[in-house]
């Protein structure tokens, strides 16, 4: 059997574990773009320790910061969106991805709370630590998602009592409330956990799937996105048991319709996946209207340094650089490079700047976005590197590696190049 392991309202529940106050009462966390990365000021940024937690490697804690700290403006405006909300704040309205100030007017009792990534992180690790000693497979998800496989582990028939006691003890050690689902495949399993909410079990046997299944909304299973939701609609397509009876349809559509339908329909043999290997590390900032062009390279200078003392952590060595900009009234821009070069910082802030000054087709537009991704890391292939720079690429990856020990050390934002300040 396969378990999938959703933690409930994750982050509102972390809040909870040292704080009985926010037992019972409609609590929500929001966030808002973290625009001190961008402050000429010095704050101290370090890079967790633990690994395996799929949050931002480079952590900043808000928690000690009051409501109208980190959710208002120097224009006395409410700021931010809803990451996470409680039952409670649910029962009112209260969505992800609302805006804060809405929120509020929906329900005006709502405690609003700063996020505290640093504990989300620590607390995503223990949960992981605490399923490896329980199952002999596991799989994580995401930050508050996993997978187990207990095949020849546990026998069919004692998996509800098993899941049962696994969910008591992670209340009982970790102080949070999860949601398990069971069946022989994963995204059955997954499907079940939803059914499982809150705080429940939910076995799916093979016999019972076509019947759960049956009227289930095509958007409840994961990986249909909008677009396919779409394609589907025009075909007389709505729920999990149109897609059941159609067979030949998605089988034509070659090895993802057949993996999609075999999917839905439990038939799939997909085992739980033990690593995973990280083909990208990403950056980005959305922010009020800037129409200073120096500011912004400022920004993407900023942005830089921080990808770079991600890629040194994680010992990688990325080959392709992406940069994505938008605008105040919607237009975007975006383009890469590919490199063979070794990675150096230096190397790619100036890569960054000469980008954004190629694909800066709106020069009298102010903009809201940026966005910059390192991947196609070398380590994943064999390639030949560009032996012309090659000497000068290792002084300056040796730089890069000195700087970042001291930024290890004593903070992110130590050592800062002329064009950051």
């Amino acid at each position: 059997m396969i378990l999938h392991l959703d933690l409930d309202c994750f982050f509102a529940a972390a809040h909870r574990i040292n704080n009985p106050q926010l037992d019972n009462i409609p609590i929500a966390v929001g966030g808002r773009s973290n625009l001190s990365i961008f402050d000429r000021k010095k704050e101290t940024r370090h890079l967790s320790a633990i690994e395996g937690a799929f949050t931002s490697s480079i952590l900043s804690s808000n928690g000690d910061k009051t409501f109208k700290e980190y959710f208002v403006d120097p224009d006395g405006r409410v700021r931010g969106i809803i990451t996470t909300s409680s039952y409670e704040a649910r029962a009112f309205g209260v969505k992800t991805a609302m805006p804060v100030a809405e929120a509020l007017r929906w329900c005006p009792k709502l405690t609003v709370l700063p996020p505290n990534y640093p504990l989300y992180h620590e607390l995503s690790h223990k949960l992981k630590l605490l399923l490896e000693k329980a199952i002999p497979s596991i799989e994580q998800f995401s930050i508050d998602e996993f997978f187990g496989d207990v095949t020849g582990w546990i026998k069919d028939e004692d998996v509800v009592e098993f899941a049962t006691k696994l969910k008591q003890q992670i209340k009982s050690e970790l102080g949070l409330p999860i949601s398990i689902g069971i069946a022989k495949t994963k995204w059955i399993a997954k499907l079940g956990t939803n059914a499982a909410k809150p705080n429940g079990v939910k076995l799916i046997t093979p016999d019972e799937v076509d019947c759960f299944i049956k009227d289930m909304p095509i958007e409840e299973f994961p990986g249909i996105g909008k677009g396919y939701q779409e394609r589907l609609s025009q075909r007389g397509i709505s729920t999990l048991g149109d897609i059941k009876n159609r067979k030949d349809l998605f089988y034509s559509w070659g090895k993802p319709g057949k993996q999609l339908y075999d999917r839905i329909c439990g038939i799939d043999h997909e085992e739980i996946s033990l690593a995973h290997s990280k083909k990208s590390i990403g950056l980005g900032r959305t922010f009020d209207p800037e129409a200073n062009r120096d500011e912004i390279r400022r920004r993407i200078t900023i942005l830089c340094r921080h990808l770079s003392f991600l890629a040194h952590k994680g010992k990688h060595n990325p080959m392709t650089f992406s940069l994505k900009i938008k605008y105040q009234y919607g237009a975007k821009a975006k383009d890469f490079i590919n490199t063979n070069r070794l990675f150096s910082e230096g190397h790619f802030k100036q890569e960054m700047v000469d980008m954004f000054d190629a694909i800066d087709i709106h020069p009298t537009h102010a903009l809201v976005q940026v966005n910059i991704t390192l991947s196609n890391f070398e380590e994943n292939k064999t390639v030949t590197m560009d032996l012309l720079n090659y000497e000068e690429d290792m002084k300056q990856s040796k730089l890069t590696a000195s700087m970042q020990k001291l930024r290890d050390k004593f903070g992110i934002d130590i050592i800062k190049s002329a064009g950051e300040l």
